[in-house]
């Protein structure tokens, strides 16, 4: 499997901090001159290749979904309910980062690591009891940092009320589907 990386720029705590609270400051002044522009649209492209994976396009950024071969797939990408994982903890990490700052709570370092736990039955159609998605998630999130233990709770209540990626997961959210067939 290739693993490929990007070049993620180097960022100081102060910068960090001055775009965590300009974004704040934007947006807070955005919402009080218009209360509809808080509402934001997200649109990602899709199309099938290779054996069932996809070439995905979220405005200038291109990038792949596959499935291990077991599943049929190539195994060139991570697979969609991995994809799920890591947007869920990089969500968790966004959100603790803009709390931190909030709340004025330091943190040096952030890591975290989801487990996802589903059963195949109910993607095959094997058994119909059985959901076709995950039947628990499990996210560890590791601070450090010069706080205490409550600060870091406190700031993981915080973190939990506004993720919005836990909230997918936590709540049923509608969904539309549509097909249109050869057109």
């Amino acid at each position: 499997m290739a693993v490929h990386s990007i070049s993620v720029p180097t960022i100081t705590d102060e910068e960090r901090s001055k775009r965590l609270i300009d974004a704040s400051v934007f947006w807070s002044e955005r919402i009080a001159e218009d209360s509809k522009s808080a509402s934001l649209t997200y649109k990602v492209h899709g199309e099938a290749t290779g054996s069932v994976a996809s070439r995905l396009q979220a405005g200038n950024h291109v990038f792949h979904i596959d499935e291990p071969a077991g599943l049929a797939g190539d195994d060139i990408a991570p697979s969609p309910v991995e994809i799920a994982l890591g947007a869920f903890i990089a969500c968790q990490i966004v959100v603790y980062r803009l709390y931190a700052q909030h709340l004025g709570i330091g943190i040096e370092t952030i890591a975290a690591e989801a487990e996802g736990d589903l059963d195949v039955r109910g993607l095959f159609g094997i058994d119909e009891k059985v959901r076709p998605g995950f039947s628990e998630i499990r996210l560890t999130t590791r601070v450090t940092g010069p706080e205490s233990p409550e600060r870091y709770a406190e700031l993981q209540r915080y973190v939990d009320t506004h993720c919005p990626v836990l909230d997918l997961f936590a709540n049923p959210t509608p969904v539309k589907l549509s097909l249109v067939a050869n057109q």
